[in-house]
């Protein structure tokens, strides 16, 4: 059968096993244990959602938090291991993305792209976890999505020619420059592989997604796209945690996060798009500039920015709706009628906010928007409104509520198109008229407030808001049945309402059926002209995001970044703190250049190190994924990595295991950080000894300091801040302090400033103070003070700078602050003069008095 069993391929989905997660947990991952579908599938996907969901109210604002994501993933073999291929498909969005790439042995990429994608379940082959051979990349998966449903299947459906077959007739025309990158690869020697895994896991994956939504993709519906990782910055799953991007650490339903102190999308796909965006930004400073534009335009014409939010306001989750126009169902059954006929009238009321939404768009000026307004001209956009309402009356349109929906749906299709659907539709309203006659009679001979009622779940109910006191002997009347009370509102029905509920579902089914075939028969003429949906469902999320920027900006005093080769942010803040201080943070520096590339930063606990790091990742992040950024001025150097080893102050590290994962983590970023890399480390060695801490660190810092990397290094190993003296690259920070006495005068109180320094800290010995304040004996304070003397004068006395390394630390700096004004001046030339005059002080000033031949140089 096709899922994890070896036998011959057959079809019959009655005779189709699985092997789920559930098998093979906690039997050193073998699977073993295969499970027919039939008796499972309610234990193994439950969750998934199935054919025929539908866009509704609620989904509109929660769509986007449930997972709904189904992933393929394949490893090459032999010579190819470490080649992965992975392909998914989000089951309310048409739209398959493929992705291959080289991992090295820890498989953080593959780790990293699949927390990005919050997968619902994992498919991968079922040679992947063979009794006694289970690969790697299958163990550490598991072991990272332990609540995520897994399935194998047979490695042989796992196929690239089949998978490019199933492309070529799914993909939209629109999107077909996947076969171009495809066909081109192949002919390139060595490069085979490019697309030869994504494939294979394509192949699988559709057909796994065909049998468990007992439905086909209508053809040439998919959007279709290979997504590499050279077009976004990679942030590993380690760095997204660290730095709360998305999930705040402490409790994962607060809103304390990047991703909640810029979402103010009124879309499920815009915050979807902003979600992505932030675990994968751009690294095109085009592109990005492109985005701040229009939030520039956006903040300087409120008329823009509050007509586009009110237009984007009514649109429902587009990609869903894409979604399950595009797919047929295997079976027609009621309830993919209702969804087919629901879709089909969201789809109308999308269509009717085109036009809003290109009139919002007119006056617009930037590049980007004029590019949306264009798209929207579109011709195919009218043509399928026309055709929607030949067949569906104009007034029919999206509501809230069910029973509202519920007439819309019923009343959708215009009368004298069919004369058994207008006599379905006369019997049905009949029966409503007489429920409704029937409760009012009930009330009257009761004499009691009745009124009707209506709810997915129960049908026509009776309703009625009174005190026990004034019903007969505190009861309702016998022939009630079904009583539910809340404070003073029963709910209730009887037998002859329950009767006429069952009429009224028979009508409605006879009316959905008759109104479905009219539908599908609509859908079969748009086909051909709804792959400019895509086009919408880009335009709409991008423009929800892009408000969603502006929006954050007017409640903050952002700025808009600028793209150097320098790093550089003045009076800087943390914009996850403002949101929780509400008010704004203590602001301060950043500034890194290719000659000033690595930064020590040092302070006692508490001081700020830890948030001022994660403040720079941020405002990184902000940067590239074109967001304005908290501070007075800021300028960045696009970085296609970003890593993080974030510390917390009352992190307890001094185990083995801690230690363990301390080196793991700075041994992936040595792996794969380049000269493009935004490196983050705080307080690396505290798993171990002092000693061994030191030497960690300093071999770390000088490995780093060979790459062009920018590199901000938090430390309590003071020791590490002369390294500076070899290194002219290097500069020291620190976070300074205050000391306060106390009112009785005979204790000093540390008292924080958070505000960050040049050099380095002479808040030495934390141990020592901390300990004065102990109890310990004076006479062992007074030892400690004198032993640590000691050992700092030693130190001190073998680092000390020499007037030759002082002045070749001068020469280099000059000499980089000469390059870095030749890239970037834009200067006039009476300006520039007056530039290169005080570096010229600047560098006499930090430098011995030169001999004689040096002035004449």
């Amino acid at each position: 059968s096709y899922f994890g069993d070896k036998s011959s391929c057959v079809e019959n989905p009655n005779t189709l096993n699985l092997t789920s997660s559930s098998s093979v947990r906690g039997l050193n991952s073998t699977c073993i244990g295969k499970t027919p579908l039939s008796s499972s599938r309610s234990v193994c996907r439950s969750h998934t959602p199935l054919m025929g969901y539908s866009v509704t109210s609620s989904s509109a604002v929660s769509a986007h938090t449930v997972a709904s994501v189904i992933v393929a993933v394949v490893e090459g073999r032999g010579l190819a291991r470490g080649e992965v291929g992975m392909a998914s498909i989000d089951l309310k969005n048409p739209e398959m993305i493929l992705s291959q790439f080289a991992d090295n042995t820890t498989y953080a990429k593959v780790i990293t792209k699949l927390k990005i994608l919050t997968p619902l379940e994992i498919i991968m082959s079922n040679t992947a976890c063979d009794a006694g051979n289970t690969t790697k990349l299958f163990s550490l998966i598991t072991e990272h999505f332990k609540h995520v449903t897994f399935t194998t299947v047979q490695r042989k459906y796992f196929n690239e020619t089949k998978g490019l077959e199933y492309i070529e007739q799914l993909c939209a025309s629109e999107f077909s420059t996947i076969f171009m990158e495809y066909h081109y690869s192949t002919f390139i020697k060595d490069c085979f592989f490019q697309r030869y895994y994504c494939l294979a896991a394509a192949a699988a994956l559709l057909k796994y997604v065909e049998f468990i939504q007992n439905s086909v993709y209508a053809p040439k519906s998919l959007k279709v796209r290979f997504q590499g990782s050279e077009k976004t910055a990679m942030i590993d799953s380690s760095s997204a945690q660290n730095l709360e991007l998305v999930i705040n650490n402490r409790d994962s339903r607060n809103g304390h996060t990047l991703l909640g102190v810029l979402n103010y999308t009124k879309t499920p796909g815009g915050s979807r798009r902003l979600r992505s965006n932030i675990l994968e930004p751009l690294v095109d400073a085009e592109t990005i500039n492109m985005r701040l534009d229009c939030v520039q335009e956006l903040l300087q014409d409120e008329e823009l920015f509050f007509g586009l939010q009110a237009v984007i306001s009514k649109f429902l989750d587009t990609e869903q709706l894409l979604s399950v126009l595009v797919q047929i169902p295997k079976q027609d059954t009621v309830k993919t009628a209702e969804s087919k006929i629901t879709n089909l009238i969201y789809l109308k009321h999308t269509l009717e906010l085109v036009e809003p939404l290109k009139a919002a768009l007119r006056s617009c000026n930037t590049q980007l928007l004029k590019a949306y307004y264009n798209s929207l001209e579109d011709t195919r956009f009218g043509i399928i409104l026309e055709k929607i309402t030949t067949v569906i009356n104009d007034d029919t349109r999206y509501t809230k509520g069910c029973l509202s929906m519920r007439t819309q749906k019923c009343y959708a299709v215009k009368p004298n198109i069919n004369e058994f659907l207008d006599i379905a539709r006369r019997t049905y309203t009949e029966i409503v008229d007489d429920i409704a006659g029937m409760i009012t009679q009930l009330a009257e001979k009761y004499n009691l407030p009745m009124k009707t009622s209506f709810s997915s779940a129960r049908g026509f109910f009776i309703q009625m808001n009174a005190d026990c006191s004034a019903l007969p002997n505190g009861q309702l009347p016998s022939e009630f049945t079904k009583i539910t009370k809340m404070k003073n509102t029963y709910s209730f029905t009887s037998a002859d309402l329950i009767k006429m509920n069952e009429r009224c579902q028979e009508s409605l089914r006879e009316i959905y059926h008759m109104t479905y075939l009219i539908v599908c028969k609509l859908l079969n003429e748009i086909y051909e002209h709804i792959h400019c949906l895509y086009k919408l469902s880009d335009i709409v999320s991008m423009l929800d995001m892009l408000l969603s920027f502006a929006h954050a900006c007017t409640l903050s005093d952002y700025v808009r970044p600028e793209f150097t080769d320098t790093l550089a942010i003045k009076q800087g803040w943390h914009p996850i703190l403002e949101k929780i201080a509400m008010e704004k943070p203590v602001s301060n520096n950043t500034y890194l250049t290719e000659g000033n590339n690595f930064v020590i930063i040092t302070g006692p606990n508490m001081s700020g190190k830890s948030t001022y790091l994660k403040q720079i990742a941020l405002c990184q992040i902000m940067a590239q994924i074109g967001s304005y950024v908290p501070a007075e001025y800021c300028s960045f150097r696009i970085a296609e990595q970003i890593f993080t080893r974030i510390g917390m102050d009352d992190d307890i590290e001094t185990n083995a295991s801690t230690f363990m994962k301390e080196m793991k983590e700075i041994t992936y970023i040595i792996q794969n950080a380049n000269d493009k890399s935004l490196i983050i480390i705080d307080e690396l060695g505290r798993g171990t000894s002092a000693e061994e801490g030191i030497g960690i660190c300093y071999a770390a810092c000088e490995y780093l300091l060979n790459l062009k990397a920018f590199t901000l290094f938090a430390t309590h190993f003071l020791e590490l801040c002369h390294i500076d003296a070899l290194y002219p690259n290097v500069e020291n920070y620190h976070f300074e302090v205050q000391h306060v006495r106390s009112s009785a005068g005979n204790k000093e109180k540390i008292a924080y400033t958070y505000t960050l320094s040049k050099g380095y800290t002479e808040e030495k010995n934390y141990g020592l103070k901390a300990a004065e304040v102990s109890s310990l004996p004076s006479s062992i304070i007074l030892d400690a003070k004198e032993i640590t003397n000691h050992i700092a004068k030693q130190i001190l006395h073998r680092h000390k700078s020499t007037p030759e390394m002082l002045k070749q630390r001068a020469v280099y700096h000059l000499a980089m602050r000469l390059v870095q004004t030749a890239r970037n001046s834009r200067l006039d030339p009476d300006s520039l003069r007056i530039y290169l005059k005080g570096l010229k002080k600047k560098y006499e000033a930090s430098c011995p008095a030169p001999g004689k031949n040096d002035e004449q140089q």
